[in-house]
């Protein structure tokens, strides 16, 4: 029986996670407006494209095409009714490029519904995110990653949404801007102190972060997370640098050896699983395979 990654991080193991996908859709020729998560069923082949270009960098684990696929994100395109469809045939897609032996990551990004704004209830939040993460977990997702969450109250509905109704490891990540005055916090104000108490209390077998930062940021907040937690696995998924404005386009400038050349640091800080957000490439991720194995 294949390890989980609890059982490969006691071993001490370093894992790779992967990179980018918005920004492969889109060289695939997604349109602007259009939703990412459809290409699942009418192109999945090239969803299966970036999933495999990742796996053949070396990853260990591989994300699905999943992150706007819960009801309330697919509602603006009409798709509401597709939901469990649309998730489960991601998980496949990455199963199948995955393999056996790889693993599977069952992505979930936020709703956009904020229950302090009053726009949405507790129970249609866990309900969109418990039939989210069945579909996942029934198309082959080893792990579920709840991710680039910025309030703390839908983070930890998810996680409980994802652990009472499947078997799946639970990961939740969030996404930290840094404050003039040194400090991290999300858009909602937390801490990544704050985020582990919650979150652990929520049952998250891994936290961590994702987005918005550099590798050379995250290592702050990873050192900022061990001091208050020494032995919770933690996930990093960085961006190749801060983006920069060129005319129209925006650009990520951390080219894959930058990326790499902080990569041990961050493992030493205490980050378990690493891998890239925006901007980020196959060779960003084969160039941390490089460094970390």
């Amino acid at each position: 029986m294949k390890s989980t990654l609890l059982q490969l991080i006691s071993e001490g193991r370093t894992l790779v996670s992967d990179g980018a996908w918005g920004t492969f859709l889109q060289a695939k020729g997604l349109q602007v407006g259009e939703c990412p998560e459809l290409w699942n069923i009418n192109h999945p082949e090239a969803v299966l494209d970036i999933a495999q270009g990742y796996i053949d960098a070396g990853a260990d684990t591989i994300e699905t095409n999943s992150f706007g696929g819960n009801r309330f994100k697919l509602e603006g395109f009409g798709l509401e009714n597709q939901v469990y469809e649309i998730n489960r045939k991601a998980a496949e897609i990455s199963r199948q490029a995955a393999g056996d032996d790889k693993y599977v990551l069952g992505s979930i990004g936020p709703t956009g519904k904020m229950l302090i704004m009053g726009d949405i209830t507790e129970e249609e939040l866990y309900d969109a995110f418990k039939e989210q993460a069945i579909a996942l977990y029934e198309g082959g997702a080893d792990a579920l990653v709840i991710e680039t969450m910025t309030a703390i109250d839908e983070a930890t509905i998810a996680v409980r949404a994802a652990r009472e109704n499947t078997p799946c490891e639970v990961i939740c990540t969030m996404t930290f801007d840094h404050l003039v005055t040194g400090e991290y916090r999300t858009m909602m104000g937390v801490s990544p102190t704050e985020m582990v108490t919650e979150l652990k209390t929520a049952g998250a077998h891994i936290v961590g972060a994702n987005c918005s930062n550099g590798i050379e940021g995250m290592i702050s907040i990873t050192e900022e997370i061990r001091l208050v937690d020494k032995d919770i696995p933690v996930l990093i998924h960085a961006n190749a640098g801060l983006p920069i404005l060129q005319g129209v386009c925006t650009v990520f400038p951390e080219s894959p050896e930058i990326m790499a050349s902080f990569a041990p640091r961050l493992a030493k800080a205490g980050a378990n699983i690493i891998g890239g957000c925006c901007g980020t490439t196959p060779e960003h991720i084969h160039k941390l395979v490089e460094v970390l194995k």
